[in-house]
């Protein structure tokens, strides 16, 4: 993809614009309401269920104009999802405490697929995209249960985020990117739902996409970005 020419923006501050911009439950952070952070480990659309939201209209909910306008701010919305997939994942693989052979299977593709996702949007963006935000995933990539419970939550947020730009996207060659990696990050959802013994498809038989305010203050809310 060619190289596009936007004014850099802050990702993390980003983030906390979209926070700032809701209110109420997608204030607090999805995984302690959720119980992961506690030490709980709860499966299917019980967990996926902090999150959720009514579907999103094709069109709206774009992400927060200091990620650049257009398709810029998409794809730097999507990487900025990216890094916080990628750095979760590298840290589980160089802990090394995850050692179930299914759950470490999906850890060795899912940490190579999000590594690859983030190359491939950061080449989209050249010299524009977005800072990647410090990480603290407070331990929990070294405890195999709460990994196991978070993934799923991270993974099927990717899905309906993707999702929920798909109608802004214009470009038919960014859609047709954004296409291939959200097939991608619903193989991921799938395979650790199945893992967890959890809802392969907890929205039902189709899915719905999330604005990026809501999905960015849920992030937000987790406390993971520092």
């Amino acid at each position: 993809m060619a190289r596009i020419n936007l004014e850099a923006v802050d990702a993390d501050g980003a983030v906390r614009e979209a926070a700032d911009a809701v209110s109420g439950d997608t204030r607090l952070s999805f995984l302690r309401k959720a119980g992961v952070a506690g030490g709980a480990a709860l499966s299917g659309s019980a967990l996926l269920g902090v999150l959720a939201a009514p579907a999103m209209a094709a069109g709206s909910g774009r992400p927060p104009a200091s990620f650049g306008s257009g398709d810029v701010g998409i794809l730097n919305y999507a990487l900025t999802l990216e890094y916080l997939e990628r750095a979760f994942y590298n840290e589980a693989t160089a802990k090394g405490k995850i050692t179930d052979a299914k759950l470490k299977a999906f850890l060795k593709t899912v940490t190579r697929d999000e590594r690859a996702h983030v190359t491939f949007l950061k080449k989209a963006l050249g010299s524009k995209a977005v800072k990647e935000p410090k990480f603290n995933f407070m331990g929990i990539p070294s405890d195999p249960a709460k990994f196991a419970a978070t993934a799923y939550v991270l993974e099927n947020t990717g899905v309906h985020a993707y999702l929920g730009q798909a109608g802004n996207i214009k470009l038919p060659a960014y859609l047709l990117a954004a296409a291939s990696i959200v097939t991608i990050e619903a193989r991921h959802a799938g395979a650790i739902a199945s893992i967890n013994n959890a809802a392969i498809a907890p929205s039902g038989s189709f899915d719905t996409g999330f604005s990026a305010a809501k999905v960015l203050a849920a992030v937000q809310g987790t406390g993971f970005i520092v």
